[in-house]
């Protein structure tokens, strides 16, 4: 697959009506975050404590892939997410998710992914949290940017058939300038014509990619014959969805004794 010349705007495919995206005009970016710049006494602390201490967990993150989600309870917004993840086993990986690649991209949430065989192993009640990785594979849109194709499909092969419980905590599709209000639980898409092709398209044009070249030859090169449980994905039932929202509760301040609001 050759490398592609980047779109100007004009280019670009047209928003999908109704839908907001973290590409968008309404979405905040890195520099609107409040706060004085760091100062120079700021930046030589961060050099020197980068040099003496350690940072282990960060050491074992050995991928990037970028894909899209949108809110448990609202496809209309969507978000571009850059994961970078870590294995702790052949069945799990952990990700912290980021605006963007640059170095001075905002953190915006985390994802687990597990295997098939580990999510069959879930509590019902469990299985709500989770979505399905078969069609953001299968569709192309799910990438490894500036990884060979043919070693980016050996990792693909391995997530068609995995599972995710994904939270964002920085709403920036919405312009928060910091990130405002409980998690938020996220999901990934399942179908055609749900994605917003003009934030699919910006992401492509950044690294050079095509979705639709990327579809075309996972579909000769990669197994989709495995089906995705009923029991992930909870928002295609068509009853309702499930989101995280603060609760007031009773606060514990010593072993057995609750203390009740007045």
């Amino acid at each position: 697959m050759a490398f592609r010349a980047k779109k100007t705007e004009e280019e670009l495919p047209a928003e999908k009506p109704g839908v907001t995206s973290s590409t968008g005009s309404q979405a905040s970016r890195i520099e609107d975050i409040p706060g004085q710049p760091q100062s120079l006494q700021g930046k030589l602390l961060e050099t020197a404590e980068g040099a003496i201490q350690k940072f282990s967990p960060f050491s074992r993150i050995h991928q990037h892939v970028c894909g899209f989600h949108f809110y448990a309870h609202d496809i209309t917004r969507q978000v571009e997410a850059h994961h970078f993840c870590a294995c702790p086993n052949e069945e799990v990986r952990q990700c912290v998710i980021y605006d963007s690649d640059k170095p001075n991209a905002r953190l915006i949430g985390t994802e687990y992914i597990i295997s098939d065989k580990l999510f069959e192993t879930l509590p019902e009640e469990e299985k709500v949290y989770w979505h399905s990785h078969k069609f953001e594979v299968q569709s192309g849109t799910l990438q490894a940017p500036r990884v060979p194709v043919l070693a980016e499909d050996l990792e693909m092969q391995k997530l068609v058939n995995t599972y995710g419980k994904t939270f964002h905590t920085w709403q920036v599709d919405r312009g928060d300038v910091l990130p405002f209000g409980p998690p938020q639980l996220m999901m990934a898409f399942t179908g055609d014509g749900e994605t917003d092709p003009r934030m699919v398209a910006k992401r492509d044009a950044q690294y050079g990619t095509n979705s639709e070249e990327r579809r075309a030859h996972r579909e000769k090169a990669l197994d989709f014959s495995h089906e995705p449980s009923k029991e992930a994905d909870h928002w295609m039932k068509g009853k309702g969805a499930y989101q995280l929202q603060l609760v007031k509760t009773d606060f514990t301040s010593e072993p057995g004794v609750e203390t009740k609001e007045e």
